[in-house]
């Protein structure tokens, strides 16, 4: 983030440079560009970039000044220097940079035009041409010399330049009516104005012997033979004076050369391709090229070049498992190869030769195993050779059962939580258990995290087990908070099949369990229940020697219910602000259950049961909701008592039936004075009905309701449960 004051003298930045455009300067040579700032407020800060790449790695930046100590051809480009103080748009000014430069210096012979003879002749015109490629263009010149002395433009001999837009950096000595006197060597010297940059000369040799090229290709040479990986030489004989460069080129497809080119230069007629691959398999094409030679159509030669590689097979490797006594056929088929012809095989497994043949018409070959033991396990390889190698099939046949698969979703794993020690539930089902042989049992290993030894037993199975079959064996005695490394091992008669490691850690139930749970309100986090954000006002945990002193008289408890005045209950407070109507929700935490099976008997019952406390001339109305999970919205009445019930506490009992996760939820409304308190104490929920006597005789009279509550909700349970997805 940038921030800066603003005043009447903010402006965008300015900013020029003190160096000219374009710079052009020998390689070698050190070079510096200044960039200055002209005006802007905030000061601008200045920066300097290329338009194509990275600043030189050399660079050296100091403010605006940019320094190149030795420059090289590859550092010529743009330049530009750029100020940004984030008013406005940022300045920018830019330079070239050139590096003088020559290079590729090249020669051709152009035989008189007026005539269709290829051959230098005396009495007609002949033309040699010089070419260079020279940064920058306009400061190249050109001298002609024979025989090492100067030449000047005459009748006879012409020196022209050629249209730098036709062809750039060229120069042309016509020789008008040829002579003997004429032979000799012509040399052409490229230079730049500006010096610091070496000459080129190209020397050219006419005489009788000079004669246009002619290209042949060995006989031996073509087709050539050869095998994949392997470096070879394409080679085309070139004759002449001078020799031309030789292009090579792909004959048969539009492809590019082993260089990645689509032409490849050679300037004695050979190409070498080195680690040779099946795809460089066609014909080649090697020409002849204007350059060093004559500027006459192109002679051309083809070279056939033949790659040789063993087989491609499927597949490369196959993992076959299968029980005793059963067939297994396994097949190896032939992709690709070259040649083709004269195609044999062999099976064998491991070192033991099982068959050899070799292929007539089909493109695989199979070996059977009709009976599975022992001695028929291993790694079987089928070998398919030509005269390049050999491709080869592998399969591992193999009794060995598939690794067992870890069951995540278990529900209440820490099934058993004591006071030190804690038991798992752990559960799995079995990949492909029909592949190989019944599972006659697992080898169970644990360890203590960290710890490198592992304690091991079996656990046996008994019957076959069916695929998707959930399996459970509880781990006891684990040590508190301690986590554990779980390996299991399927056993077959072959032997140990593949195993599978988890690992378990123990997490204290973020929901209580619900045989265990019963809340006196007496630690700090009130057993996990909360406040509803969508009511009037909260709960408030209290205890009756704990209370404000200015409490409302003839309301409330005197203790908990226990009797203790040190013991904690929550109640609602109705003293004003609170108005009439207002309510206050407490929920409880979501509480987990087992799912139910599809064919067991119907679902688990639970004896919900808690204390209240309701005195007061201006009592107003306590609710008891059962919330199931997925409901987020609907919650279903589970019991309700309203009016004065006396100074004590009463005890409520009520079954529930809940087919999924389920909350409780304690709703108080307030009545109309401040002499309402409403009190809960030691909420309860054990597995299995109530007992009748507790149903018949504890509730209150307007707590009868919870017993029509339920009564109606299980229908209503049991219809959910019947639409819910089964597991």
């Amino acid at each position: 983030m940038v921030s800066f004051r603003l005043s009447n003298k903010t402006a965008s930045p300015s900013i020029k440079l003190l160096v000219d455009d374009p710079i052009v300067v020998n390689p070698g040579e050190a070079i510096t560009l200044v960039c200055v700032t002209t005006g802007g407020e905030p000061a601008p800060s200045l920066t300097w970039v290329r338009s194509f790449g990275t600043l030189p790695e050399k660079t050296v930046l100091n403010g605006g000044t940019l320094t190149i100590p030795a420059i090289t051809s590859d550092d010529a480009g743009t330049y530009s220097c750029i100020a940004n103080n984030n008013v406005g748009n940022p300045a920018k000014k830019s330079t070239n940079i050139i590096v003088r430069a020559l290079k590729k210096g090249r020669f051709w012979i152009t035989p008189d035009p007026y005539h269709k003879d290829d051959n230098i002749q005396i009495g007609r015109e002949v033309k040699i041409s010089c070419q260079v490629e020279a940064v920058p263009s306009e400061e190249l010149t050109f001298s002609w010399f024979k025989n090492g002395r100067p030449l000047r433009s005459s009748e006879r001999m012409v020196i022209t330049q050629t249209d730098p837009d036709v062809s750039p950096g060229t120069t042309n000595l016509d020789i008008i009516d040829l002579k003997f006197t004429d032979f000799g060597t012509y040399t052409c010297v490229a230079s730049l104005k500006g010096g610091g940059i070496s000459d080129i000369s190209i020397d050219v040799n006419i005489s009788s012997s000079t004669v246009p090229p002619n290209l042949t290709v060995p006989q031996e040479k073509s087709p050539l033979v050869t095998r994949e990986g392997d470096t070879i030489e394409l080679q085309c004989q070139v004759t002449g004076k001078p020799k031309p460069i030789i292009l090579w080129s792909r004959a048969d497809k539009e492809v590019a050369m082993p260089d990645g080119s689509m032409q490849m230069e050679s300037y004695d007629g050979t190409l070498r391709i080195v680690n040779v691959s099946r795809e460089m398999s066609g014909m080649y094409r090697c020409q002849t090229s204007q350059y060093n030679g004559f500027n006459v159509k192109p002679r051309e030669a083809l070279v056939q070049l033949i790659v040789q590689y063993p087989p491609a097979v499927e597949p490369a490797f196959l993992e076959i498992r299968q029980g005793q006594d059963r067939s297994v056929t396994m097949s190896c088929r032939v992709l690709r190869a070259y040649p083709i012809r004269v195609l044999t095989y062999e099976w064998r497994l491991g070192n033991k030769l099982l068959r050899t043949g070799q292929f007539d018409s089909q493109e695989y070959t199979e070996y059977p195993v009709k009976s599975l033991s022992n001695e028929n396990y291993g790694v079987y390889n089928c070998s398919i050779i030509n005269e390049a190698g050999a491709g080869r099939c592998s399969f591992l046949v193999t009794g060995k059962a598939y690794a067992p698969e870890f069951y995540y979703d278990t529900y209440n794993p820490v099934w058993q939580n004591r006071h030190r020690v804690y038991s798992y539930s752990l559960q799995w089902t079995q990949m492909n258990p029909d592949a190989v042989d019944r599972i006659v049992a697992y080898r169970l290993g644990i360890r203590q995290a960290g710890q490198q030894r592992w304690w091991e037993q079996e656990i046996k199975i008994n019957g076959n087990i069916q695929k998707g079959e959930l399996i459970t064996y509880n781990l006891t005695e684990l040590i508190k908070p301690e986590a554990y490394e779980v390996r299991l091992t399927p056993l077959t008669k072959f032997g140990e099949g593949d195993s599978t490691i988890r690992v378990i850690k123990y997490s204290a139930p973020v929901n209580p369990h619900l045989r265990e749970f019963h809340c006196g309100f007496e630690d700090g986090n009130i057993c996990l229940f909360t406040q509803d954000d969508t009511d009037n006002f909260d709960w408030t945990k209290q205890s009756t020697a704990t209370r404000n002193t200015k409490y409302t008289p003839n309301t409330g408890p005197n203790a908990d219910r226990s009797g203790s005045k040190e013991g904690f209950y929550m109640y609602i407070e109705t003293s004003r602000p609170r108005l009439e109507g207002e309510k206050a929700r407490l929920l409880s935490p979501v509480f987990s259950i087992a799912p139910k099976n599809p064919y067991g008997p119907t679902n688990t019952a639970y004896c919900f049961s808690f204390f209240y406390h309701m005195y007061g001339q201006h009592i107003g109305v306590l609710n008891v909701y059962l919330r199931l999970k997925g409901q987020t919205t609907i919650e279903n009445p589970l019991w309700s008592s309203s009016g004065n019930k006396g100074q004590r506490w009463n005890e409520a009992h009520v079954n529930i039936y809940p087919i999924t996760s389920f909350q409780l939820i304690f709703e108080g409304i307030r009545g109309p004075g401040i002499e309402g308190d409403i009190a809960i104490d030691d909420v309860s929920i054990a597995e299995g009905e109530c007992a009748k006597q507790d149903l018949a005789t504890k509730n209150s009279v307007d707590g009868a309701v919870g017993i029509l509550v339920h009564i109606w909700l299980f229908p209503v349970i049991v219809l959910i449960s019947i639409l819910s997805p089964r597991r």
